[in-house]
């Protein structure tokens, strides 16, 4: 039998039948994106911040319709007799998902009109319409209109059966209703107008009088100009509309052939995939939409009222007028002088194990570890894992550096790494021009692992240096994502590094030694874990004290799930934090009284995946880059690792400390998905990511010597 692929394996994870307590997944990351809606109306959030929280709203969505909304809509169309051997009713599923969306919609659009379009109007920001314009600038957007949009807004009639009209991906269009001038009767007729937000930005400056910042969005320039477009009719009004379409990339096989090739065939035909969301003005009448549904060929599943503006993930790139005022306090990352300022950067390296913290944490180090690799004459090997890359790659560059200088390069890249597949094919053929041994993914599995290693001659032996890692090599994401990193050359574990290296590279299980440290992902990943929860299980029956911190993206694998349960039951004490789905319920009698579940969502994306068990009071912390997915668990290549030095553990028991103690930014995980903030007016604020970067740099302040 063909094995599944991973996309696979993810539809057959969208709902189950559980004998336990389990919240659906899609319905638990909504609940997570709901919590991202939630800071656009925190009283403590800057208001540029608070359109920026609205941004990451929205294209979160964007990314779920695309993707799992998608997901669900191909098994709808599945023949009754496939659908038959489904434990759930993928349509019913749908709805049910519709049916927060909008409400979060409708959220959406109430936080945006009473409260950030009165917070801007309070600073003298003003978003204008056609109806507020002065003469001056009804002259400049027909002038802006006339020299920059009328190339690209292509007016089209919309005839039923006569003419097709084609919606790109993800692009702006307003649909119009005109009469015609010359008709002696008052027929209705349709026309569609594209918003050319892909060429052009978003929002335009307007003239304005001093003191006052007057902005117009593209949409209203074109809604002003309609007009012009269609000299014959009579315009009746206007409605904003938007088609997202399927992102799978539906590989059927990817044990044979030329895996890479067949990922560049799909992603020419990601943007022509079958419907997954049309949005629209929830103002329209109802016999437009009706027209525009028979017009595209849409079902009622794909229909989805938002407000008059679409893509509001474009709010990324609204002015902020240099107003520093309305936005976060500048945390700069602290400098890590111990290896930035090495003169002898391996000599340093090697004294101890180093732990950094970003973006409390400069990310400076990790880029000095590779340029530093490729400059050194006694590194002879450099070996990465690649995820996701960032566009101006220092990292990137320093690779193809070290093959000019002639050592040995070999990157294993994860084509199959979503909505950077095409980025990271780029980036191999570019790094194999360069000479560099390219390794790419590997069939029905995702390599995930955050690992590098160096090979260094030093004397007659040659040295392992190793970075292990939560997050990816990318310079970009490193200023906004909180991962946690280790440079070590504790053999223990740069030994069993080189084994996961030697399987990528071969794809071949046979001769690789167990791992005794590392827990790997198609070796001993989720076997080592529920060992780990067994051993607390046993302590707990014994009477002994018992207990479990654990800190991850996402938790939905039922298997897991049922083994915490077990946990709780036999009286481990749990603490998680999961910043994303979180399937398993705390607090129901018989099954989780033992377990506690806070999320964080705050100015840095949480990111970093920490594990720590009691372990009879000789504590043990686990970094990973795995959440506790099926997916993750049982078809990723993915490494936890554990945390010997017992410096770098205190390090990292303060961190968690402060988020366990946050009550601020915390929210309250529970049954119900109310996302209710953990508060106590009786408390000192411990807000744990500002706690967490004065914790670093007072850490910094100590190590630094005298002025």
């Amino acid at each position: 039998m063909q094995k599944e692929t991973e996309e696979q394996l993810a539809i057959n994870e969208i709902e189950e039948i559980h004998t336990i307590p389990f919240i659906q997944r899609d319905r638990s990351w909504l609940s997570f994106n709901h919590r991202v809606l939630q800071e656009a109306k925190d009283p403590i959030v800057p208001l540029m911040e608070k359109i920026k929280f609205l941004a990451i709203y929205s294209s979160n969505l964007d990314e779920f319709f695309r993707v799992r909304v998608a997901q669900h809509r191909s098994l709808i169309r599945l023949s009754k007799k496939t659908k038959k051997e489904l434990d759930y009713n993928p349509k019913k599923t749908l709805k049910s998902l519709l049916r927060i969306v909008n409400e979060q919609q409708m959220e959406f659009s109430r936080i945006f009109m009473e409260e950030i379009i009165p917070g801007l109007r309070e600073h003298n920001i003003f978003l204008m319409r056609r109806l507020d314009l002065s003469k001056e600038q009804n002259a400049f957007v027909e002038s802006y209109f006339q020299e920059n949009l009328l190339p690209f807004v292509q007016p089209v009639i919309l005839v039923k059966d006569k003419i097709r009209f084609f919606l790109n991906n993800a692009a702006l269009y307003l649909a119009v209703a005109l009469v015609s001038k010359d008709s002696y009767t008052s027929k209705t007729e349709y026309a569609i107008v594209k918003i050319p937000s892909d060429f052009l930005p978003r929002f335009i400056e307007l003239p304005s009088k001093s003191g006052r910042h007057e902005v117009m969005m593209l949409d209203d320039i074109v809604r002003h100009s309609v007009a012009w477009l269609f000299p014959g009719y009579d315009i009746i009004d206007t409605y904003s509309i938007k088609l997202t379409r399927d992102a799978e990339l539906y590989i059927d096989d990817e044990f044979t052939g030329n895996l890479i090739q067949k990922v560049k065939s799909s992603l020419q035909k990601r943007n022509v995939g079958p419907a997954s969301r049309f949005v629209y003005d929830r103002t329209i009448p109802q016999q437009f939409l009706d027209f525009l549904s028979n017009t595209f060929d849409l079902e009622k599943t794909d229909m989805l009222p938002e407000g008059r503006y679409h893509n509001n993930f474009d709010f990324f790139k609204f002015p902020d007028f240099g107003l520093s005022q309305l936005k976060y306090k500048s945390l700069p990352p602290q400098k890590y002088p111990a290896l930035e300022d090495a003169e002898d950067f391996f000599n340093v390296f090697s004294e101890r194990d180093h732990l950094l913290h970003f973006p409390y944490q400069s990310y400076e180090s990790v880029i000095r570890f590779f340029e530093a690799a490729a400059e050194d004459p006694s590194v002879s090997h450099i070996k990465i894992v690649q995820y996701r890359v960032a566009k101006k790659s220092r990292i990137m560059r320093a690779l193809m550096k070290a093959v000019e200088n002639g050592k040995q390069v070999s990157v294993f890249i994860e084509v199959k790494a979503r909505f950077d597949e095409e980025a990271n094919i780029k980036w191999g053929e570019a790094l194999q021009k360069a000479g560099v041994a390219v390794y790419y993914s590997m069939p029905g599995i995702k390599v995930h692992s955050k690992l590098a290693l160096v090979s260094r001659k030093e004397g007659r032996k040659e040295k392992l240096y190793a970075y292990l890692g939560t997050g990816n090599f990318n310079e970009d994401t490193a200023k906004v994502y909180s991962d946690l990193c280790i440079f070590t050359t504790d053999e223990r574990l740069t030994k069993e590094i080189a084994r996961v290296f030697r399987y990528l590279e071969t794809a071949n299980k046979e001769g690789i030694q167990p791992f005794k440290h590392l827990l790997v992902g198609q070796f001993n990943l989720r076997e080592g874990l529920v060992a780990k929860i067994d051993r607390e299980i046993a302590f707990a029956k014994a009477g002994k004290p018992a207990s479990m911190i654990l800190k991850m993206n996402s938790l939905s694998d039922t298997d897991m799930i049922t083994k915490l349960y077990e946990a709780s039951q036999a009286g481990v004490k749990i603490k998680i934090i999961t910043r994303g789905i979180c399937s398993l319920v705390p607090n129901v009698k018989g099954f989780s009284e033992n377990i506690e579940i806070i999320s964080i969502v705050d100015r840095f994306l949480e990111h970093a995946r920490v594990f720590i068990f009691n372990n009879g009071g000789k504590e043990e912390i686990y970094l990973s880059s795995a959440d506790w997915m099926t997916r993750n668990l049982s078809h990723r290549v993915e490494t936890s690792f554990p945390i010997y030095d017992a410096k770098l553990r205190q390090i990292i028991r303060q961190v968690i400390d402060y988020q366990l103690n946050d009550n601020v930014k915390a929210r309250i995980l529970n049954e119900e998905q109310d996302n209710s903030y953990r508060k106590d007016e009786s408390e000192i604020a411990v807000r744990a990511q500002i706690e967490t970067y004065y914790y670093f740099m007072r850490l910094n302040s100590a190590t630094l010597p005298p002025q």
